[in-house]
């Protein structure tokens, strides 16, 4: 109120006495307001460079990036900065189907639910992978799509394939991407849906000659699928609505480059203590060498 009416024209002397406040008061004041507005800047500023790399961050990420980059805020400042400046984001909850259940392959049982229920964790990677397909549009109207295979413990992407058509190639390719990368010990559980292509006698038949451990979700609930349906949430917002793709071979490269370079190697995941999935493996791997069992 103070420097409206200051702006309004009334003097500093008449002003600090009505209000009862001294003149030195009101300088040490208009200093710290300056170098809190200052401090702001500076802290926006960074803000804006996180935000051009990752424009579908929120305050928390945000937050905690600025930690990493040696800046001492805490989340309540950037929410604050970001309403200011009108940086936060809208999430937008769409389901999208590409499971077609109606074959007559078999259905295995969901393991990961059975686990759940002996009240048995996840504890090492390796040990369950998740696999899920999304579509892309592309700015023809055509549609490609995506499959993946997520190591469940560490949230990296570790196999993945992008194809023209729902065939079952295209989880095929995704696996064997994941089999020669991570060389996967027998026993895994390999979970998906029940879809076609997950459920079909080719794939399946991969499984079992890898002696994985087959598990399939629930007819209709993707929930038991969720750090696949996460990841492509993750994917559509972060990088599919960003952008418009006018070919296959640009999608592949655009989509490549998320995956493997901004998704492994950078963002950071609430659930491994805002880590990158890249980053979470080599701190298990380095405490392993250093700590011998």
């Amino acid at each position: 109120m103070m420097e409206i009416l200051k702006e309004q024209g009334f003097p500093l002397t008449a002003l600090c006495t009505a209000l009862t406040v001294s003149r030195n008061a009101y300088y040490v004041h208009e200093r710290n307001s300056m170098a809190k507005a200052k401090d702001d800047d500076i802290v926006l500023n960074e803000m804006g460079s996180i935000v051009i790399d990752y424009p579908r961050y929120g305050y928390r990420r945000i937050a905690r990036e600025l930690k990493t980059r040696k800046f001492k805020v805490n989340r309540k400042r950037v929410l604050r900065l970001m309403r200011e400046n009108n940086l936060l984001v809208k999430v937008k909850k769409k389901f999208h189907s590409t499971t077609d259940s109606a074959h007559g392959f078999t259905i295995y049982p969901n393991l990961l639910k059975e686990m759940k229920e002996r009240g048995e964790e996840v504890t090492r990677v390796n040990q369950v992978w998740v696999s899920d397909i999304t579509y892309i549009a592309l700015a023809s109207g055509r549609f490609i799509f995506l499959a993946v295979v997520l190591d469940l413990y560490s949230r990296k992407v570790v196999g993945w394939n992008l194809g023209t058509n729902l065939s079952t190639d295209l989880v095929v390719l995704a696996l064997q991407m994941a089999r020669e990368k991570r060389h996967p010990p027998a026993g895994l559980i390999h979970h998906s849906d029940r879809g076609a292509q997950y459920a079909s006698e080719i794939y399946t038949n991969i499984l079992k000659a890898n002696e994985f451990q087959i598990s399939m979700s629930r007819k209709g609930n993707p929930y038991d699928n969720a750090v696949c349906e996460s990841f492509m949430k993750t994917f559509k917002w972060e990088e599919v609505d960003l952008n418009e793709y006018d070919s296959y071979d640009e999608a592949k490269l655009r989509i490549e480059n998320f995956i493997e370079n901004i998704y492994n190697q950078k963002r950071l995941h609430s659930s491994l203590n805002y880590r990158s999935p890249e980053q979470f493996e080599t701190e298990l791997l380095n405490l392993q060498i250093t700590v011998p069992i």
